[in-house]
């Protein structure tokens, strides 16, 4: 921890986002899948996708561009394939029942692919992705976002951040990779505007196509795709398999819910689920996948670096240290306090059942 940044009690920030949620009409069950979403990411270091979001996500609810019980329906359940409308409710609530729908499809069927249209932002990809894989399934899910990123070439947005999961199991924890396809993700420009910080070089342009390291430009401007013209590459067909494959609106005809929190962003996923025992008969690709990732750690580090880290390291070390204390940002934790304050939540009291804007910890969630 330091001077920006504050410990809170991991159970009571849950207690307390699930009950800031209730209060202005989620459900018990869906405020409490939100919550532990929000807080895992913080735990993990995300911070662009935990609890800084929170906020925004009351607002849209106040503001309808996120509906509290939302009535989600599965329009297509066939073979390996299964659709689900979302209903513009909680993304998080969305992915909670895609999760747990591929998860049985691949029991029965070997492989599974969900969509997701009419849906929200859902937190981390890699929070839905490492809950499949902890199950011995590997798990890709991509997705889009609002318009905030040039092409490779263009000085106009056209594409999403475009997000990118994919989780492979090991036995123990997975090997994960969870990305934007931008150069740095959104909700870490949002981060580092409110913050007073400025952001790297290479991962904006402003209005006028020039590039920036201030936030604010950033955010008037475009983001710039990761890795030039492959990065472009990939968040086209990210556009393509979660807009045009999952129903999804493209980012273009999205007006994001940063940028309005009256809007229906109408957002798309796609998840890809299979057993990789399936394809061999036994755990040997498991195995081997957990050999391979002893061997990428054991690499002779290049000068500068302590040594080689596999995909999801980072972020598994930091939720391990914060199991029960959760380093925020100040900023963000200032914000929720005057949340709370203004929905009438005691932070201290949140969870207990005992009153107004309260959120009792619900039973285990159905799918």
């Amino acid at each position: 921890m330091n001077d920006s940044t504050t410990l809170r009690d991991a159970r009571q920030l849950e207690r307390l986002a699930a009950s800031a949620l209730e209060a202005v009409g989620a459900t018990n069950e869906e405020a409490w899948i939100v919550a532990r979403s929000l807080v895992a990411a913080d735990a993990r270091g995300i911070h662009s996708h935990g609890l800084l979001r929170l906020p925004l996500y009351v607002e849209a609810v106040e503001r309808g561009g996120i509906v509290a019980d939302a009535p989600m329906t599965w329009t297509v359940e066939h073979g390996a394939t299964a659709a689900l409308d979302a209903a513009s409710g909680f993304g998080q609530v969305a992915m909670h029942r895609a999760v747990a729908k591929a998860e049985e499809i691949v029991r029965a069927q070997g492989a599974a692919v969900v969509s997701v249209a009419n849906n929200t932002h859902y937190g981390a990809g890699g929070y839905w992705t490492d809950r499949l894989a902890e199950t011995g399934l590997v798990a890709i899910l991509v997705a889009t976002t609002g318009v905030a990123v040039a092409p490779f070439g263009s000085a106009q947005k056209f594409i999403g951040t475009n997000p990118l999961s994919i989780s492979f199991p090991t036995g123990e924890r997975p090997v994960t990779a969870d990305l934007a396809t931008s150069a740095g993700a959104y909700g870490k420009i949002v981060q580092a505007a409110g913050e007073g910080s400025p952001i790297p070089e290479g991962w904006a342009i402003d209005a006028v196509g020039n590039p920036t390291t201030r936030p604010e430009d950033a955010l008037a401007g475009s983001l710039l795709p990761f890795g030039g013209p492959k990065g472009s590459a990939l968040a086209v067909l990210i556009e393509l398999l979660a807009g045009a494959a999952a129903g999804g609106r493209f980012a273009h005809e999205t007006v994001d819910i940063w940028v309005d929190p009256a809007s229906r962003m109408g957002t798309g996923a796609l998840l890809i689920a299979f057993d990789p025992a399936s394809l061999h008969g036994d755990d040997l690709p498991v195995r081997r996948a957990q050999a391979f990732r002893e061997r990428l750690r054991g690499l002779e580090p290049a000068p500068g670096f302590r040594g080689v880290v596999a995909p999801g390291d980072l972020e598994a070390s930091a939720a391990a240290s914060a199991a029960t204390e959760v380093a925020l940002p100040r900023n963000v934790d200032e914000a929720l306090e005057a949340l709370a304050a203004r929905l009438g939540v005691d932070a201290a009291a949140a969870g207990t059942g005992t009153g107004t804007g309260t959120a009792a910890e619900p039973e285990p969630f159905p799918a």
